[in-house]
């Protein structure tokens, strides 16, 4: 019986032409699970390869990731895949969900390990949810058949498997460890040093620091609006950073950029499931979910109704509901002892 990698190979044979289709604002773990498709695909004979993404690469090691790798990336529209007769997700696995696709869009191969709430729907499928990073699969793909990554190749994989488990602290199995041993023979680590330690900027750093001015503390549970934002990706580094606070197990970092509110979530709390919560709290007023120990959301402003247009109010109104809507997934809708500033 032929091994997921030689399925996958095999499908790809039959391809002239691939869309990789990562999700919107994608993260190294997607960039890099992307890269080894491709990989893949052309030793497939695959004859055109092109990566494609929405949203932005504004997160500092994102960008450290597509500079210094020298990433060839393409923004996509709805008729961008007009001359693709094959088109892959990578670490997601519905059009409509984490990307800006129309759900008639038909997609051929996903590769994911995110949780599924429903079956997928593609000629080639492969989610495994016991692993912390789906760059992991893509490096088995790649011992199954053989293939050498070269040194971009290994170091982008290297870096997707350690920015997705937080240096190997987070959602990680023997797997992630076997994939990264086995890479490193391949990297270059001059390459992998510069990527783990990209420069903040002052944008950052300011919304880390509203994050921490304004949190709000029940129990061992932290919740925080930074306001209104265009740094939505410093809230996850905000909310990685506020779980090193004393006392606290799990965190929400939230704020409005644009007109959604984007949320994440981490914890480190073995009662608590994050992805539980966030889907409880805020699914039915928008998109939620992730992993047991880190989850975010993201929802529409429209969804708040009579919002305030003063941007103060607003702000208030969006911290009142989102917290109270948190707080009540995690029952402690009660104040029991907010920590004073």
């Amino acid at each position: 019986m032929p091994s997921k990698a030689q399925e996958l190979h095999s499908y790809l044979m039959e391809s002239t032409s691939l869309a990789v289709v990562c999700h919107d604002n994608p993260d190294p773990d997607c960039l890099a699970s992307a890269i080894g498709l491709r990989e893949i695909a052309r030793h497939a004979d695959v004859g055109e390869v092109v990566i494609y993404y929405a949203g932005e690469i504004s997160h500092q090691e994102n960008r450290a990731f597509v500079n210094l790798l020298d990433v060839e990336l393409e923004r996509y529209s709805t008729d961008s895949f007009g001359n693709h007769d094959t088109v892959a997700f990578v670490d997601h696995s519905k059009p409509g969900v984490n990307n800006q696709l129309p759900p008639e869009i038909e997609v051929d191969v996903v590769v994911d390990h995110h949780e599924l709430d429903e079956e997928v729907e593609a000629g080639f499928v492969d989610v495994r949810e016991s692993y912390g990073a789906t760059t992991t699969i893509f490096v088995e793909y790649l011992q199954e058949l053989e293939l050498q990554p070269e040194a971009n190749t290994a170091t982008a994989l290297a870096f997707g498997i350690r920015a997705e488990t937080l240096a190997f602290l987070r959602d990680t199995s023997e797997l992630e460890l076997e994939a990264a041993a086995y890479l490193q023979k391949f990297l270059d680590q001059s390459v992998l040093k510069e990527m783990t330690r990209p420069a903040l900027s002052p944008q950052t750093l300011d919304t880390i620091g509203d994050a921490i001015s304004r949190r709000e503390v029940r129990a061992s549970a932290l919740v925080s609006c930074v306001g209104v934002t265009g740094e939505r990706d410093a809230l996850p580094q905000a909310a990685d950073y506020l779980m090193q606070l004393e006392g606290v197990a799990t965190v929400l970092v939230f704020g409005v950029v644009d007109d959604t509110i984007h949320l994440s979530a981490r914890t480190e709390d073995s009662r608590v499931n994050v992805d539980s919560v966030m889907r409880e709290a805020f699914e039915d007023v928008g998109s939620a979910g992730g992993h047991r120990e880190m989850a975010g959301a993201q929802i529409p402003l429209g969804v708040f109704g009579e919002l305030a247009d003063d941007e103060e109010r607003l702000v208030e109104l969006v911290s009142q509901r989102v917290s109270k809507r948190f707080f009540g997934a995690m029952n402690l809708e009660e104040d029991s002892g907010d920590e004073d500033d």
